[in-house]
């Protein structure tokens, strides 16, 4: 009679995982609507939607970096109806670098899906005299202190911190706080160059208002064939700078709600439509499941980490 007990209790638990999602889906996306992260979490939401037969909500919570949406998530019911999308600057480098971000990566939440990749680009407005990424390493030693490198988040700021480490030159570190006021200040040549994902610079470089001096990875982008790569220029430390999106949920969901969560991002993510739509953005999609995103997590954690301490950067 026990075993038979167990039986039908696990029976009726799976079948509620089965009809899981019953209700509307909240899914915090920890930046303001309109830019490239929105629009991604946009395009995601709608496919789960259609997935799931259930509204999925955006629940836009912008501030401190991505600490705010994030911290959120954390702190959210581990039950599946809230998901956090995943951004790199907020969970594996935000952590080194704010004294309190609100959140344990490690601890807090468990990794559902990643769904996109995409290589930092190195840009800088024309009066800077370089054309790839050695020259503008001999140009910025000749000039200690002349150039200024514009960041919107912390992925942008460290990335050009590791830049600094890397060729050692000196390099002026200017905040922003949104990709807007950076690059229309890079346009205007207030700033010198910047750090930042294709999406939006490249259509500033092929208009020819800005220069891309590399693509941070070990080959070349699709969208600016043209460009060498950081490899190619002879840094492989920086061959593969990548910024990477992805879900998660808090660290107690049940794991039978992360694997049905897991499932249906990637089969959203791998749908012909899905995938065009995220190109057209300037993404690239990148899925992967709950243990290779987890330990991605893991291992950018400890990569970034380095890097912070290393360039002594802190945001308090």
């Amino acid at each position: 009679m026990r075993r038979l007990f167990i039986l039908l209790v696990l029976g009726f638990v799976s079948s509620a995982y089965a009809q899981f999602p019953d209700k509307p889906v909240r899914f915090i996306v920890p930046f303001p609507p309109g830019g490239g992260t929105d629009a991604l979490a946009r395009i995601l939401a709608a496919r789960l939607g259609e997935l799931w037969g259930q509204q999925v909500v955006v629940d836009n919570r912008a501030g401190a970096q991505g600490n705010i949406g994030t911290a959120a998530g954390a702190k959210a019911a581990p039950d599946g109806y809230t998901i956090t999308f995943a951004h790199q600057g907020a969970l594996v480098i935000n952590p080194h670098l704010y004294k309190d971000t609100g959140y344990d990566t490690l601890k807090d939440f468990a990794a559902v899906a990643r769904t996109t990749e995409m290589a930092f680009i190195a840009v800088a407005h024309p009066s800077v005299p370089a054309k790839d990424l050695k020259e503008l390493a001999q140009y910025a030693r000749q000039n200690p202190g002349k150039l200024t490198f514009a960041s919107t988040s912390a992925g942008p700021h460290i990335v050009g911190e590791l830049f600094k480490l890397t060729t050692r030159t000196d390099l002026v570190h200017v905040p922003y706080k949104g990709a807007g006021p950076a690059i229309n200040d890079l346009l205007g040549g207030q700033v010198s160059l910047m750090f930042s994902n294709p999406t939006s610079t490249v259509p500033h470089v092929k208009s020819g208002k800005l220069r891309a001096l590399g693509i941070m990875d070990s080959k070349r982008s699709p969208a600016l064939p043209e460009v060498p790569t950081a490899l190619e220029s002879g840094f492989s430390e920086l061959s593969n700078v990548v910024e990477w999106y992805g879900v998660v949920v808090p660290a107690a969901t049940p794991r039978d709600v992360v694997q049905k969560l897991s499932a249906d991002v990637l089969k959203a993510m791998n749908l012909a439509d899905t995938q065009s739509r995220i190109v057209q953005i300037g993404q690239v999609p990148s899925p992967a499941g709950v243990d290779e995103f987890d330990r991605y997590i893991r291992a950018d954690y400890e990569r970034w980490g380095r890097v912070v301490k290393a360039s002594g950067a802190k945001i308090d």
